[in-house]
């Protein structure tokens, strides 16, 4: 049989690991790695920051978008350890291993299998993790496919930013890109095919399928006195209100600084008849860092201020406004959505 012919289903579970092992890095935080019933990771910080996330077909994911284009292990792979390496940047730490398990239908191709496992790794390496690692996980067998991904971190002598910190007077400040994602995802439920794209809008949908959050970015803000902080990952206004309320003050977002991050999705915008702004506040998935910094000390490589944090003031309604003006909550929710 052609090797892009075999399924999950005419390999054992130890044949599948034996193809998928090869393809994982390995980092020195790993003690005990893949093949026992536990892994043995590294603490050397002596405190240990731990997140998870999941992705599902046609939730989170499509295998064929409307636009045509189809979905690789290796997209999935990639987006599956950059919202997870991202939650740890978020807190200013840094990932050191993540356990994978997925669960998919007996007809997904081993190739499927195999691009998700080098999508893992091109992730870890690409995004700059060189020491985290895939520690173990676990195969499934299921209906769809899905993905969930713990990840472990650490924050390396630095307190960790919690999400509760604002002060009124601080800054407010992003880092990472807003909207290309969002931009991404409209591209791939257009009528306008993958082939038709030009190189940017390419660009855009690849923001979606493999996004590039900053890590370099957290430890930065962690060390350089960020107040506050958090992943972008259902949309500045949604996150930022999550902020605001944990904080208790009110962000004030300055339109001009968010005008500069939709000028560059126009085009699209034009394209698809759409609002590059509309992409900029509800967007998520870029998954870059909104994070607030006391007034007056210079802001951390990576980062611009797009606005201030303000005392609340009644009515408090979602704690986000725009040049003073309260501003509604827009973004993803995985049930209301």
């Amino acid at each position: 049989m052609p090797a892009e012919q075999i399924t999950v289903q005419d390999l054992s579970e130890s044949e599948l690991l034996a193809r998928i092992f090869p393809r994982l890095n390995h980092s020195p935080g790993i003690l005990l790695g893949p093949g026992d019933d536990a892994a043995l990771v590294a603490a050397p910080d002596g405190r240990t920051l731990i997140s998870i996330d999941t992705q599902t077909q046609d939730q989170d994911f499509r295998l064929e978008w409307n636009n045509g284009y189809r979905t690789t292990g290796y997209d999935v792979g990639w987006k599956a350890a950059a919202q997870n390496l991202s939650d740890i940047n978020a807190m200013g730490g840094s990932a050191t291993s993540l356990v994978v398990s997925l669960t998919m239908p007996p007809e997904t191709p081993v190739r499927w299998v195999e691009d998700f496992a080098d999508g893992l790794t091109a992730a870890i390496i690409g995004l700059g993790a060189p020491d985290c690692s895939v520690a173990g996980g676990d195969l499934g067998r299921g209906r769809e496919l899905a993905v969930t991904v713990a990840v472990v971190g650490t924050l390396s002598g630095v307190a960790p930013v919690l999400r509760s910190g604002a002060r009124p007077g601080d800054v407010v400040a992003v880092a990472g890109t807003l909207g290309r994602a969002a931009a991404g995802w409209a591209l791939l439920e257009s009528t306008f095919p993958m082939d038709s794209l030009n190189e940017e809008q390419r660009a855009l949908v690849e923001s979606q399928c493999r996004p590039e959050p900053p890590l370099a970015a957290g430890p930065l803000a962690a060390r350089a006195g960020a107040t506050a902080m958090m992943d972008i990952s259902d949309g500045l206004l949604r996150d930022g209100s999550r902020l605001a309320a944990a904080s208790q003050v009110a962000l004030d977002f300055d339109p001009v600084a968010l005008k500069a991050n939709a000028l560059p999705l126009e085009p699209a915008a034009v394209f698809l008849g759409r609002d590059a702004m509309s992409w900029v506040l509800g967007g998520g998935e870029d998954h870059g860092l909104l994070a607030t910094f006391p007034a007056g000390i210079q802001l951390p490589q990576g980062f611009t201020a797009i606005g201030s944090v303000q005392a609340v003031v009644e009515p408090p309604g979602s704690g986000v406004r725009i040049a003073g003006q309260a501003a509604d909550t827009v973004g993803w929710d995985h049930f209301a959505d």
